[in-house]
């Protein structure tokens, strides 16, 4: 229960102390029940406690065939055919019956088989995304994988991090925590190392840090006292579990199949009533209606989707692309703007530190020796082991190591954090004399405005070092007599002395233009969000060849209402000292002009633009808020990977559209064929056992479609579900295919006088030939074969299942799949009008294609205005005023938190 121990220390282990109950105890006794200290389990203690109370995670990514097996049978049409089988059993039929059943079980089986491989692979992913934590073990600091973690590890909390179990703190440096994925509260809760009183609900537990709660600022240090399931987040994951929402993809194949089952409802009720007018068999009837309805529909279109998923997870894996949800692969493709940071994306990301320049513009040390106290890196025995890019640069600096006597002889008394909105970070140390002193370091803008007496020359070195395209850190000074803590920004105050400036360089990447110059070939418009200078940020761009214009800044930013910052979007490609609200209104502005926007970042203060955007895209090194909110991690932080996992994603869904075409033309076409056949025929023209064979037959040929070579122009531009455009084109193909069902009618019954099984034996081969053979001509505007060929694995199955329908007639099998030998001459006839029959669909692709509009020349990098689906899920509300916040708004008017919207659904890692 709550508040209580969940069971004493024994030999099997400590005793594990619920959250609730730590936070009402002081940290000696919390430790003393864990049976740890400050300096950490040994790693030895660790994997013995790991033995007996098991990994941290949640739940696991796991495949259960079982489940994968039932959802094959939700189709209702395959329910109902299930059931005509034992019906048809009961009154006799069974030869009926068991050539329905075996269909049936086949369809399943190959169902289950694609699907069962696509959730297997989609297990193999998640098995590669990792978060790590930096432990206290046998005193000394190490980064951990989270799911090592036990009961008694000692800690350490940064800012952007996922608190990665129920932890005591034990210390906090300007500590908040985002907790609203437990209490629903969206403002960020700061946290001290103070006992609470006993019983005190969740949401005050402020000495605590939960499971699954986000680092909004600041850093700490605690005792773990719950993991796995045992925590808050853990109870409540396996009270609810979770259910994501819809992807366009997903939403687009739900548009389709609602046509599809309009159209065969209306067939299936059109002749079930025709045939009962007619005086035929009720159960015959009933069969052959259900059986035209399945016909009709592309039963294996989720295997198609979830092979070609499946098989595009497996080459960006290869291309060091992870995708966290299959569908995502093909949302990746839809993108036409991809917002990324600057660094390590566009640059290097090796920040090197260059030099430091003293106040009158000389080197100096001095600069480099605040900002070594100033500094956050993680150190053991003089070399950084953790921490940010320029933190670590500093240390690395050749002269650090002269300086080392000097800052081993300084104490530091309290620390502020940097923090992405106010850009700065400080501290408060005693120096020899013991006198406090507080040094400031950050964005030159930042300190220069807490600094008194400073020279104009400063603003110039300034610009003189970012037009050169290298980052510069400013750092100042004052001495603060009496002062022992830095809670907030109010503390560091102002009249502060500058004392020069770290100056760093990060070159662009030499891979990074010619990325760039992919991605544009794609339709994808690049532009820059970025936290450092205009200046730096608009050299790289110029180095790496984006366009000329404005660099819009946070301030004009906060000056623009919606209308104008559309404006600005669209003239821009630069975006520089932008904070975490200006990304991610950035991005919602962007996709309110209807086009789909991916956004690439890493660290914490890019977990709302990655939110807002259509596509969240992290690095594996990223930070865990930054990995747990995007759709794709990539592991190598490469523009050129993310180019591929676009192409990957465009080839999966022009793939997809080639069965879907294919399928709705030809199927329809068919299936119109033989409901209207039987309706002045005197027999049924195909039994139900023979059109679903057909059907089987047709649909095994296509599971190899997602094998197939795509054409170039089919890639260049995003494409998307367009069910007016589907409904077009089956009912401009689907009467051609009807015209040449007619024409064989004709020959069979008065050119060959045929009877019932001849005729359906002639018309089996010709159809099963037809809408097969049609994938070659439909899968590319091209000419076939000549200016566009098919993939091997694609051609094989295709023409094995056509000479597999050509030989069944003469095979053991034809007498009890209602089937006879086909003479010579009707074998010519039939092979005729199949060639006739492409011949025409090959010119009828050419009228159909040249009413369409063409595909449209590659846009210039600025942003185009084409508007298609949804609007913007999200929008921005908030004041406009220099420096002032604001906060996301759904479209239904709920304000909610960028952290809280989703985090829930992607902790996957934790799961």
């Amino acid at each position: 229960m709550p508040g209580a121990l969940a069971r004493p220390a024994s030999d099997a282990g400590p005793a594990l102390v619920d959250v609730a109950a730590a936070a009402a105890l002081p940290v000696s006794d919390v430790a003393a029940r864990l049976s740890t200290t400050m300096s950490g389990l040994s790693g030895a203690e660790a994997d013995r406690r790991r033995t007996v109370l098991g990994a941290n995670t949640v739940s696991a990514h796991r495949t259960r065939a079982g489940a994968v097996l039932l959802r094959q049978f939700r189709s209702p049409l395959l329910i109902l055919l299930a059931i005509t089988a034992v019906a048809s059993c009961f009154v006799g039929e069974r030869g009926s019956a068991l050539i329905i059943a075996v269909i049936l079980l086949a369809s399943v089986g190959l169902g289950f088989a694609n699907e069962y491989r696509a959730e297997r692979a989609a297990d193999a992913l998640h098995s590669q995304i990792r978060h790590r934590c930096t432990v206290r073990r046998e005193d000394r600091f190490a980064l951990v994988d989270v799911i090592d973690l036990v009961p008694g590890d000692v800690v350490e909390l940064r800012a952007g991090e996922v608190v990665p179990a129920d932890v005591r703190l034990v210390g906090t440096t300007a500590l908040t925590c985002q907790e609203s994925i437990l209490t629903g509260e969206a403002a960020a809760v700061a946290k001290t190392t103070d006992p609470v009183a006993a019983g005190a609900p969740l949401a005050e537990l402020a000495c605590c840090a939960l499971m699954g709660t986000v680092v909004a600022a600041g850093s700490g240090r605690g005792l773990v006292v719950a993991t796995g399931t045992a925590t808050e987040f853990g109870r409540l994951a396996v009270r609810l579990g979770t259910e994501r929402p819809p992807t366009e993809f997903q939403l687009g194949l739900r548009r389709f199949s609602l046509l599809l089952v309009r159209v065969a409802a209306v067939l299936t009720a059109g002749i079930f009533a025709a045939n009962l007018v007619l005086h035929r068999p009720v159960l015959d009837a009933l069969m052959f209606s259900l059986a035209i309805a399945v016909g009709i529909s592309p039963q294996l279109l989720p295997a198609v989707v979830s092979t070609s998923l499946a098989a595009g997870s497996r080459r960006l894996a290869r291309a060091r692309v992870l995708v966290k949800r299959l569908v995502c692969i093909e949302d990746l493709g839809d993108v036409e703007v991809l917002f990324t940071d600057k660094t390590g994306t566009l640059t290097e990301g090796q920040v090197r530190y260059m030099r430091a320049v003293g106040p009158d513009g000389r080197a100096s040390d001095d600069p480099l020796f605040l900002g070594l106290l100033c500094n956050e890196a993680v150190v053991e025995g003089g070399h950084p082991t953790d921490g940010n890019p320029l933190d670590v640069a500093l240390w690395e600096a050749p002269a650090a190591a002269s300086l080392l006597p000097r800052i081993s002889s300084c104490r530091r008394r309290a620390t502020l954090p940097f923090d992405h909105v106010r850009r700065t970070g400080a501290v408060l140390v005693d120096d020899q004399d013991a006198t406090p002193t507080l040094i400031l370091k950050g964005a030159p803008e930042q300190v220069l405005d807490r600094c008194t007496g400073t020279s104009p020359a400063v603003a110039s070195m300034i610009e003189a070092e970012s037009g050169a395209g290298n980052r510069v850190i400013a750092v100042a000074s004052r001495t603060a007599p009496g002062r022992t803590e830095l809670g907030t920004d109010a503390d560091v105050g102002g009249d502060l002395e500058f004392r020069g400036l770290l100056v760093f360089a990060d070159p662009p990447k030499p891979t990074a233009r010619a990325a760039l110059d992919r991605l544009h070939a794609l339709g994808v418009t690049v532009k820059v969000l970025t936290g450092d200078h205009p200046a730096v940020a608009a050299r790289v761009a110029a180095d790496l060849g984006l366009p000329a214009g404005r660099v819009v800044t946070g301030p004009d930013v906060d000056a623009a209402d919606d209308a104008r910052l559309a404006e600005l979007i669209a003239g821009a490609a630069v975006f520089a000292r932008v904070d975490p609200v200006h990304k991610a209104r950035i991005v919602a502005a962007q996709r309110r002009t209807g086009v789909d926007v991916a956004f690439l970042g890493d660290g914490v203060n890019d977990a709302a633009a990655l939110h807002a955007a259509d596509v969240g895209i992290s690095v594996d090194s990223a930070t865990d808020v930054a990995k747990d909110a995007a759709d794709v991690l990539l592991l190598d932080k490469d523009l050129d990977v993310l180019a591929d996992g676009v192409r990957h994603g465009r080839r999966i869904f022009a793939n997809t559209m080639k069965y879907v075409l294919m399928g709705t033309s030809s199927n329809f076409g068919n299936m119109f064929s033989a409901a209207g056949a039987s309706l002045f025929l005197p027999f049924l023209p195909m039994l139900p056992s023979q059109i679903l064979l057909n059907n089987l037959l047709y649909d095994t040929s296509q599971l190899a479609i997602p094998t197939d070579e795509v054409d170039d122009e089919q890639t260049a531009r995003p494409s998307r579900w367009d069910v007016a455009a589907i409904r077009r084109f089956m009912l401009f193909f689907g009467p051609l295919s009807s015209l040449f069902d007619f024409a064989t009618f004709a020959i069979l019954l008065w050119g060959f006088h045929a009877h019932a099984t001849s005729f359906r034996t002639g018309w089996f081969v010709e159809s099963l030939a037809t809408q097969t053979l049609i994938v070659f001509a439909i899968r590319t505007r091209r000419t076939p074969f000549f200016r566009s060929r098919p993939s091997l694995p694609l051609t094989l199955a295709v023409l094995g299942v056509v000479a597999c329908g050509a030989l069944l007639p003469s095979t053991p099998l034809a007498g009890f799949l209602g089937f006879q030998p086909l003479p010579g001459a009707w074998v010519l006839a039939i092979a005729a009008l199949t060639v006739t029959y492409l011949a025409l669909i090959e010119v009828a692709k050419r009228v159909f294609y040249r009413r369409l509009p063409p595909v449209p020349p590659v846009r210039s990098r600025r942003p185009g205005h084409r508007l298609h689906r949804r609007a913007a899920r999200f929008t921005y509300a908030g004041t406009n005023g220099p420096g002032q916040q604001g906060h996301l708004v759904h479209a239904g008017g709920t304000s909610v938190s960028s952290l809280q919207r989703g985090l829930w659904a992607r902790l996957g890692p934790y799961r």
